[in-house]
């Protein structure tokens, strides 16, 4: 479990986030949203030990992270970042294994090799598994990303996944393809933390939701609770309709037509 307990980040004297407390659980998809520069991005390092908070404490698995070595987290979490640019002409499956090198020393094994079978299946790249990487389309790409980490922690328990944008580049099937996937994850006990940009998405496949509003947090709860009209208006500074979803127990969020520019 990510243990968060009032933590604030700086920047000389901008401060990024302030305050924010949580848990991220197995068996949970927590999402954190937030308008552009809301702090997002920031808080996911934290949370992946790539920042070290200027206030606060993130305690994971029971014990302060930042006590935890690079190579006992690379085990038990996994981070799919933003940008992942690779000019060297890596074959999908290569890539892919490189999500295994925390668990062996030399050669991969069998074993590593099923998984990253496992894992481009997942995520529906196996016919592509000796395309060259960089011969994909961004979402493509993505994909193969996503297979990478769910490699890394293929055999933690409980494992988790901190997303910053999994969706970005991905058409309409593979974004719910892709949180399908998560959900997936979570019923077998791993623990994913996303963020996220579509509020609909968010209703409808996350169990908790943080919306994060001037590095603060505006509200913290399952996707019913924070995602009310009210939050949203304070949250985006966009007016918006709640109507019953026609197929999910969650509410549609519709944008009102008056919004002046």
């Amino acid at each position: 479990m990510f243990d968060v307990q009032n933590i604030s980040y700086h920047i000389g004297r901008k401060t990024l986030l302030q305050q924010v407390s949580f848990c991220a659980r197995p068996g949970e998809l927590m999402v954190i949203l937030g308008a552009n520069g809301a702090g997002k991005s920031t808080l996911l390092r934290l949370l992946s030990g790539d920042l070290l908070p200027s206030g606060g404490s993130i305690f994971f698995q029971g014990q302060p992270l930042m006590s935890q070595s690079p190579g006992e987290l690379a085990q038990q979490r996994a981070v799919l970042t933003q940008q992942h640019a690779l000019a060297l002409a890596f074959s999908v499956e290569e890539l892919v294994m490189m999500g295994r090198y925390p668990r062996f020393g030399g050669q991969p094994s069998a074993r590593d090799y099923h998984v990253v079978e496992t894992a481009l299946a997942m995520v529906g790249m196996t016919s592509m598994a000796q395309r060259s990487y960089p011969t994909l389309s961004g979402g493509e790409q993505q994909r193969v990303q996503l297979a990478r980490v769910l490699a890394q922690v293929w055999e933690a328990d409980p494992g988790y996944l901190l997303l910053d944008e999994p969706l970005t580049g991905l058409d309409l099937h593979h974004q719910h393809r892709t949180l399908a996937v998560a959900r997936e994850l979570v019923s077998k006990g791993f623990g994913v933390v996303a963020v996220l940009h579509d509020l609909n998405l968010a209703a409808q496949f996350a169990d908790q939701v943080l919306l994060l509003h001037q590095g603060q947090p505006l509200a913290y709860g399952p996707p019913a609770q924070v995602l009310t009209a009210a939050n949203i208006l304070v949250g985006f500074d966009l007016p918006v309709q709640l109507v019953p979803h026609p197929h999910h127990d969650c509410p549609l969020i519709v944008p009102c037509p008056t919004v002046n520019w």
